[in-house]
């Protein structure tokens, strides 16, 4: 065949035409070749840690690469997610975040670490975890609506804990007060065992806390639950109320945990860790011990990821600017 000026013309044209391999892309199509670090800003056995080393093993048998959970624990969590924002955007530095830590405390602190919308990339919701409104056993308070009358009628008298200023438990129980027009005293802890150790002495009238960490005094005896805060009653609890079908409808507050990527991440790898995450979250061995272990299973897209970010950063921020709450 002779090869005429004509055809060389016709092919360089096509060549021109077709979509360039750019290393990133190439790069893309081939992740993961080495191992694949997550990041988590909590110390060993928290929340945060406990959902990434259960996702760990079937996230590394779908990705093919070995799955390593780093922990980088520090103010409040941002320390690991600004590690994230200097990370390269390859899809080998992850991170595993908390509402508190992505969403609400950055924007308040002096100044911010980073931009919540610039500098993260949502990936896949990993998990959520209610809170429980509980009191302690020889609490007065038998349900919800008697501790807002003894409440309203003695206000600032009682008091609830927290494991710090701006946490969820803080935010929660803040969201309640205003909801039912109620003042209560705040004791912030420096983690959540003294603070659990407080309420089950009787020395703190109330706290809302993450399931897992009060079920097992729920079903000893030493705290009694009055309400869970999401919109739906949970599997754990099945004969507690919501605090929305008690006169707060709309109420919702909970804990979030969220795989983040460095922002600029490709498209193609995104995709995959979607898939990946998706795959875990619904895989028929793994899905019951997330429950077992106290928490929602999450999934979904990365678009849900992101509306779910925007959305609670916006509803706390505007919590705390009309609560006036500052860092102490």
């Amino acid at each position: 065949m002779t090869i005429t000026r004509r055809h060389l013309l016709a092919g360089s044209a096509a060549l021109l035409a077709a979509p360039a391999l750019t290393p990133a892309g190439a790069r893309a199509q081939d992740w993961p070749t080495r191992p694949v670090t997550i990041l988590v800003g909590f110390a060993p056995g928290g929340g945060t840690d406990i959902i990434s080393r259960m996702l760990q093993p079937t996230l590394q048998q779908d990705l093919g690469q070995p799955v390593v959970v780093e922990n980088r624990p520090g103010a409040s969590g941002t320390v690991a997610v600004s590690a994230l924002t200097r990370a390269q955007p390859d899809g080998y530095t992850l991170l595993m975040t908390t509402i508190s830590a992505s969403a609400v405390v950055p924007p308040q602190m002096r100044p911010p670490p980073f931009d919540i919308y610039r500098d993260q990339m949502p990936v896949a919701l990993a998990a959520t975890v209610p809170l429980v409104a509980v009191v302690p056993a020889g609490s007065p308070d038998r349900d919800l609506k008697g501790l807002i009358e003894r409440a309203r009628a003695n206000p600032g008298r009682l008091n609830y804990s927290s494991s710090g200023v701006m946490t969820q438990q803080h935010l929660a129980a803040e969201l309640l007060s205003r909801a039912a027009g109620i003042e209560m005293t705040h004791v912030p802890f420096r983690g959540t065992g003294q603070a659990v150790n407080e309420v089950v002495a009787g020395r703190i009238d109330i706290a809302i806390d993450t399931f897992p960490t009060y079920f097992p005094h729920i079903r000893a005896g030493r705290v009694r639950a009055l309400a869970v805060t999401m919109p739906q009653r949970v599997d754990w609890l099945p004969d507690v109320p919501t605090v929305a079908e008690l006169g707060f409808p709309g109420f919702d507050a909970n804990v979030w945990y969220m795989l983040m990527a460095p922002p600029g991440t490709p498209a193609p790898v995104v995709e995959r860790l979607v898939g990946a995450m998706n795959k875990a979250l619904n895989d028929p061995a793994l899905r019951p011990r997330i429950h077992e272990a106290g928490f929602i299973p999450g999934g979904g897209t990365q678009a849900d990821a992101a509306a779910l970010l925007r959305r609670d950063a916006e509803r706390y921020a505007r919590l705390i600017r009309e609560a006036n709450i500052r860092f102490e």
